[in-house]
């Protein structure tokens, strides 16, 4: 959907709530199943809050999706990671697993909301633009960062969601082998957005997600 038309405090107001929904709710998510799975430390921490500002990342949070908006790209960015002892889990090994997927999986059900918000809008039609069309901008947005969040975290490289599901999947002599290479994450991942091929990677299963959304709610 394009967003050209809006100025630049219309894609502040369109964006805000969805990202900032996205990367909070996320890492709650893995705090609260890391708690439910024998680790208090985010618990202990006050980090099982919807409360933005304590998941506020100064970079991530604030300097990146400015600069994205001021680019006129999309809004993006991340929180910071929600801490968790993987020693106090009943079944680190196992629960690292859990606890890995439930920040992809918020991710999900958020789109999915955001989904159903999208179709009220349509469904006030024309004759209530005032709600409707910030409910169909504001939930085009939230599919997409939900789905682009999800998608990237689901990405098989440590520490991202999705190396984190693998280490626990791998038997324990593989598992602790690629453990290992989490130092090259980053870099890796660096090297990938740099080269381009991010978009490459992420495009075909974000169109899927969008397109999986759109059809269930008829839009």
């Amino acid at each position: 959907m394009p967003m050209d038309e809006l100025t630049l405090v219309g894609r502040i107001a369109v964006w805000i709530l969805p990202v900032i929904f996205a990367i909070t709710v996320h890492e709650v998510a893995h705090g609260w199943v890391a708690s439910k799975l024998g680790d208090n430390t985010a618990k202990s921490l006050g980090r099982l809050t919807l409360n933005p500002i304590s998941h506020m990342d100064l970079i991530g949070t604030v300097i990146v999706p400015a600069v994205l908006l001021l680019l006129g790209g999309f809004m993006f960015g991340w929180a910071k990671p929600v801490p968790v002892n993987w020693n106090n889990l009943k079944n680190p090994k196992r629960d690292m697993v859990y606890v890995a997927i439930a920040g992809p999986l918020a991710n999900l059900l958020m789109a999915l909301a955001w989904g159903g918000l999208m179709k009220i809008g349509f469904m006030l039609g024309s004759n209530n633009e005032f709600i409707s069309m910030p409910l169909i901008y504001m939930g085009y947005a939230g599919i997409f960062i939900n789905s682009v969040l999800m998608m990237l975290n689901l990405l098989p490289l440590l520490p991202l969601d999705g190396g984190r599901v693998l280490a626990g999947l791998l038997p324990n002599k593989l598992s602790y082998q690629f453990s290992k290479l989490e130092r090259l994450g980053f870099p890796i991942l660096v090297v990938i957005i740099a080269m381009g091929w991010l978009s490459k990677i992420l495009g075909p299963p974000v169109y899927f997600l969008q397109t999986s959304i759109f059809k269930i709610f008829g839009i």
